[in-house]
């Protein structure tokens, strides 16, 4: 069967707040000056938002350019930051210190980026762009000249073992004279584009963390709407980067997470139970009990910053959003950066269009973002997250030095040099982590959490975790570093089996738990782990995270 080909002016992988704002903008331009141009937008979740996780406290900067009557449309950002609480913890004590200015909320608003996602896809629609969620791009498309020609959609249908099933239907391939890549941190599209056009050659390796988040219900006298606390220090230790969030939103319910920066050492940390962990401390358990547990997710960020962001362009395409590195981790936030890159990038497109320029690349496009608030703003944040490379302690000292007196203008930037998954030392070098029993009531395991995560995989597929060498996990992993994937994973996707008499333990992957948060991709030691996309409409339904 062949696959059934459309064309479109622009298509635009991956339905997040950066993809949807450019197609709201080219939208936008086109009825401001008579000049239609068609826009595709394509999600590989069940619906627009599925795949979406983030804290989230949202700056509506960009918003406010995009759509300033946001307010009245009824966007789903109903609960303005209250107050801000920054908190070191030990053991036993929390202690208050000065919120940096990059933290203060006032302004911003508390909410589900998920929803925020479906809201502006309906806003989207309503001026004319085509959005199919559901289909996962799984090819990238190339013409005669290497130039990006669009993407293919996965096949459907396909078993196990590769043979088709009766189920089976062909991807779809969608041809564009410009397709913009906005698929998140690590998306697996974009990790080809890296590697063919060499994007990252000028750039610092990309850091990433794991963030864990789950909702809760709590009791109406401990619920502070618009409150936002983050902390650091324990349970981390001064050497691993992390910390938390809580934000109380509305209907007394409160998003709490744990982000552990992926560029950790001990093989035996695991971020999901170092989360759990984080949530019996005195001054965290008081808040959750008596509550219920409503939602649970995890997702990688990208938290490199001013010095990872790749080359934004290439022949027919370009990258927008956290696929391109805009989160600004000091303000733990991404959405308005990844909204203004979507509407940059589409602003440089269709003035391209217009003048009907030859060339395939749109190098305006960082040129214009440079001239930005996105530039300036991650330029000025741009050493606090390299400083926490040598420590806890005196990366708080240098950050304030930075922060107050050069205001982000420090004559010098500092560089993270290594990439995640070559900081892990060996298990024989480093002492064994033994965490505690799951309560069942403020802590859990994590394959009761994947019920609040709503994870669903077609099972008769070829899984989409794949290994490059099959004899890695147990030659290399197991035999070094005591099989790490067995705790970096928040899904228990992996595990070390033994169930052959006399037999030789072999990894096990239970692909079907994916909840796509990347984080096998990003941590394995050896690269050896590949993910792919899934049949389209897998993996977990976030309702509102």
């Amino acid at each position: 069967m062949e696959r059934e080909v459309m064309e479109y002016d622009v298509v635009i992988v991956g339905g997040g707040p950066a993809g949807l704002a450019a197609a709201i903008r080219l939208k936008q331009l086109a009825a401001e000056h008579g000049h239609e141009v068609s826009v595709c937008v394509l999600e590989k979740g069940s619906e627009i938002g599925a795949h979406i996780l983030s804290g989230a406290v949202i700056e509506p900067r960009a918003l406010d350019e995009l759509l300033p009557d946001w307010r009245t449309r009824e966007a789903p950002l109903v609960t303005p930051a209250a107050d801000d609480h920054f908190v070191f913890l030990t053991g036993k004590w929390a202690v208050p210190l000065p919120t940096p200015p990059q933290m203060e909320n006032h302004g911003n608003y508390l909410g589900s980026v998920g929803l925020l996602a479906r809201w502006l896809a309906g806003q989207a629609e309503s001026l004319g762009v085509e959005l199919y969620a559901g289909f996962a791009a799984a090819e990238v498309l190339y013409d005669a000249g290497g130039a990006v020609r669009g993407v293919a959609t996965g096949d459907m249908g396909i078993g196990k073992n590769g043979e088709k099933t009766d189920r089976y239907t062909p991807g779809v391939e969608l041809h564009a004279r410009q397709t913009i890549f906005a698929e998140g941190c690590r998306g697996s599209l974009t990790k080809v584009l890296f590697d063919r056009f060499g994007l990252a050659r000028d750039a610092d390796p990309q850091a990433y963390g794991l963030g864990i988040k789950e909702i809760w219900e709590v009791a109406p006298e401990k619920h502070k709407p618009g409150r936002v606390v983050h902390t650091i220090g324990w349970p981390m230790d001064a050497r691993t980067y992390g910390g938390s969030f809580c934000y109380h939103m509305e209907n007394h319910q409160v998003a709490i997470g744990f982000v552990v920066g992926l560029d950790y050492t001990n093989p035996y940390l695991s971020p999901y139970e170092e989360f759990q962990r984080f949530k019996t401390h005195p001054s965290v358990r008081p808040l959750l009990e008596g509550g219920r547990r409503i939602a649970y997710g995890a997702r990688c960020l990208v938290e490199g910053g001013f010095q990872a962001i790749p080359k934004l362009t290439f022949p027919g395409g370009m990258l927008v959003g956290d696929g391109a590195g805009f989160l600004n981790i000091s303000k733990i936030k991404g959405t308005h950066t990844a909204m203004k890159s979507g509407m940059v990038a589409a602003e440089a497109i269709f003035d391209h269009f217009r003048a009907e320029a030859p060339a395939p690349e749109i190098v305006a496009y960082p040129e214009r973002l440079k001239q930005s608030w996105v530039w300036d703003e991650l330029y000025r944040t741009r050493n606090v997250r390299p400083s926490f490379q040598y420590g806890l302690f005196p990366a708080i000292a240098y950050s304030a030095i930075d922060t107050y007196v050069f205001r982000g203008k420090a004559p010098w930037t500092l560089h993270l040099h290594h990439h995640d998954h070559d900081t892990l030392r060996k298990a024989t070098e480093v002492p064994r982590i033994d965490y505690p029993k799951p309560d069942g009531v403020i802590t859990f395991d994590r394959l009761s959490s994947l019920a609040f995560a709503n994870v669903n995989h077609e099972e008769n597929q070829p899984a989409h975790l794949r290994l490059r060498d099959h004899t890695v996990p147990v030659k290399i992993n197991l035999a070094l570093y005591d099989a790490p994937e067995q705790r970096y994973c928040p899904a228990g996707v992996y595990e070390i089996v033994n169930d052959q008499p006399g037999g030789a333990p072999r990894l096990q992957i239970n692909a079907a738990n994916c909840v796509h948060c990347k984080t096998c991709d990003i941590k394995d030691p050896t690269q050896n782990i590949n993910w792919v996309v899934p049949e389209g409409g897998g993996g977990p339904n976030y309702s509102n995270m």
